[in-house]
């Protein structure tokens, strides 16, 4: 298949489009978090403070002002490259999003790239198979697999692999830990915690995995079987193809932009996903920083991870249009 060439003018283009509709997002988490009820400076007081000391705690953070002069202080600070400082965590956002976004990236890339190898096959397996028992027992299987919840997963693991390991008498090599990065009070160096590592991993990017290998499954297994039933797929079976050269020439050089796009669309679940697995395993990346701000209303901090998220899904997105334009050519500009 032949690559085409993107003409700059156009990845210009998308990418200036990309910048405004990100700064209207964050103007709009903006004002939906200093509208929303409640304040920030309640949950930093003790509960014997006076109301004196919420007038002063106020006046440190910003909230005594109006909105629009909040809204021009944090969009001047944000365009000299300062996103504020924490209110729960007293240091700069910047440090807090750069500590906790590697482990969601680690976790998520590992997943994604799992994600794919597992369910692109599983999907044409079954495409292959349509309608034969085992389709139809992987399809039951996928479904109910990507229409749990994942912190219900995470939570079922924990219990069998964890909790119930260590009850029924398993060896400590075999109980997989259910917290953390690493086992609290070993140092470990080298390749020793390396395993330790790859040990505390194993239970979140399974969770992770197996959601999104379902659904990919599913997604695969239906393109591919449509593609299965054109005639070109036919006259080269006719003429003595390979099923080889068949699935992997013509069917997946075909469904090839989808699964790009698909891909590129599935980028921003390298952070976002992981949500309630990072809670649920006490990983301390972006989704646990982010339900721990929104819980201590900690608006610099939520408005930080806010704009992670929202450049993560708008980088995705032109990704995936940029790429489908290289690898279809009904999409070159």
């Amino acid at each position: 298949m032949q690559l085409q060439r993107v003409h700059p003018r156009a990845v210009l283009r998308r990418v200036g489009g990309a910048l405004l509709l990100l700064w209207l997002v964050l103007t709009i988490t903006f004002a939906l978090i200093r509208l929303a009820p409640g304040d920030a400076a309640t949950f930093l007081i003790p509960p014997s403070a006076t109301a004196a000391d919420v007038a002063r705690i106020r006046a440190e953070l910003g909230l005594d002002r109006s909105i629009p002069v909040q809204y021009a202080h944090w969009a001047l600070g944000l365009l000299r490259g300062d996103v504020g400082e924490s209110f729960s965590l007293h240091q700069p956002v910047a440090r807090a999003l750069a500590e906790a976004l590697p482990v969601s990236i680690a976790l998520g890339t590992a997943s994604l790239l799992l994600t794919f190898l597992i369910g692109v096959p599983i999907g044409m397996w079954q495409a292959v198979r349509r309608g034969r028992p085992i389709d139809r027992l992987l399809t039951v299987l996928t479904t109910a697999l990507y229409a749990a919840p994942s912190f219900w997963l995470a939570l079922a693991l924990v219990a069998v692999f964890t909790y119930g390991a260590s009850a029924w008498g398993f060896p400590p090599s075999l109980r997989l830990p259910a917290f953390g990065l690493r086992s609290p009070g070993a140092d470990l160096r080298g390749v020793a915690a390396m395993l330790d590592l790859i040990r505390h991993s194993i239970l979140p990017v399974t969770i992770l995995t197996a959601v999104g290998a379902a659904g990919i499954a599913r997604y695969a297994r239906s393109s591919i079987a449509d593609v299965l039933s054109q005639d070109f797929v036919r006259t080269a079976r006719a003429k003595g193809s390979s099923p080889r050269r068949v699935y992997f020439r013509h069917v997946l050089a075909t469904v090839l932009p989808a699964l790009v796009v698909l891909f590129a669309l599935s980028l921003p679940g390298l952070v976002a996903g992981s949500i309630f697995v990072e809670a649920v395993f006490a990983w301390p990346g972006m989704g646990r920083l982010m339900v721990n701000a929104i819980v201590a209303r900690d608006y610099p901090l939520v408005m930080g991870a806010a704009g992670v998220y929202a450049a993560l899904v708008l980088f995705a997105n032109l990704a995936g249009d940029v790429a489908l334009s290289v690898v279809d050519p009904r999409r070159r500009e």
